[in-house]
């Protein structure tokens, strides 16, 4: 029993050790012969050889299934979203107060919509092309530059009284500001059926009551020639249109919600769970 119990000293624990990983007695390396190792080696290789090569196979098959330009499965999404500039959130959603009298509480605003409309200067949109059709623009062929297709331009100055050009403060001095509606890309997105959807804005709860504004372009429509949208890698340079409203008779003091809606054929504003799909509320009041 003593003897079972005896520890071994270190040099006999190394030396154990030195005889696992050879022994010169068997010709054993760490338990297997040169021949055992050999055929382990290749049993592995070719395993990991074939298990790269079906993966490899699966990665090639997947890809030459999937189109570059348009996703195979999209989401939910049938009606388009709608965004506003400036975009000041508050607690309860967008809220847009200022003072006519104090600078400092509508400069910011101002320069987020200067920011926003850099992507629509003359320049930014050299890469596109003049379109004039009141017609969708169909593109069967890829015959812009680099295998894409042709985007139409929008220039800020388009949007007129509001584009920043003739008035860089975008009318907030003077309590009538310019607010810009956006509609987010769908692909392949026919919005209007045939007939250009237009922005059309009133106060929450109380349509009838008058709201007076103006609409840039002319009667606060997209046009058709935008659409349809054929994905970033199609269109590359392709800007979305825009209209700016120019709220004149907003009443001072007072908190105001007003809704914009996108009227059109196709396009949604009643989706209880979706509050920006098809139109865009806020709150806005001007101080003086």
């Amino acid at each position: 029993m003593a003897t079972l119990n005896e520890k071994k000293t270190c040099s006999e624990r190394m030396e154990n050790f030195r005889r696992f990983v050879w022994n010169p007695e068997t010709k054993l390396f760490m338990g297997r012969t040169l021949i055992n190792w050999v055929w382990i080696s290749l049993y592995y290789l070719a395993f990991y050889v074939v298990m790269s090569g079906l993966f490899a196979l699966s990665i090639y098959s997947l890809m030459r299934t999937v189109n570059p330009y348009e996703p195979d499965y999209q989401d939910q999404l049938k009606s388009p979203g709608v965004t506003l500039r400036p975009d000041v959130y508050g607690d309860r959603g967008l809220q847009i107060y200022y003072n006519v009298s104090d600078n400092k509480t509508w400069e910011g605003l101002v320069t987020t919509l200067r920011t926003f409309l850099t992507a629509y200067t003359p320049a930014a949109q050299h890469l596109n092309v003049n379109c004039t059709s009141d017609k969708y623009f169909i593109q069967e062929t890829f015959d812009g530059p680099n295998k894409t297709k042709l985007s139409c331009k929008f220039t800020s100055d388009m949007l007129q009284n509001c584009s920043g050009i003739t008035d860089p403060t975008f009318g907030f001095p003077e309590g009538k500001p310019c607010f810009i509606i956006k509609m987010n890309r769908i692909i392949k997105f026919f919005p209007g059926n045939g007939t250009a959807p237009r922005v059309d804005c009133t106060y929450v709860g109380d349509e009838s009551r008058p709201l007076e504004v103006d609409y840039y372009p002319v009667n606060g429509t997209f046009s058709l020639h935008y659409f349809p949208y054929y994905g970033k890698k199609a269109q590359p340079s392709y800007s979305n249109p825009l209209v700016a409203v120019k709220f004149l008779n907003i009443t001072r003091n007072v908190e105001l919600k007003i809704v914009c809606k996108i009227i059109g054929a196709g396009i949604t504003f009643d989706n209880v769970h979706d509050p920006y799909e098809g139109k865009v509320e806020f709150k806005l009041k001007i101080e003086d």
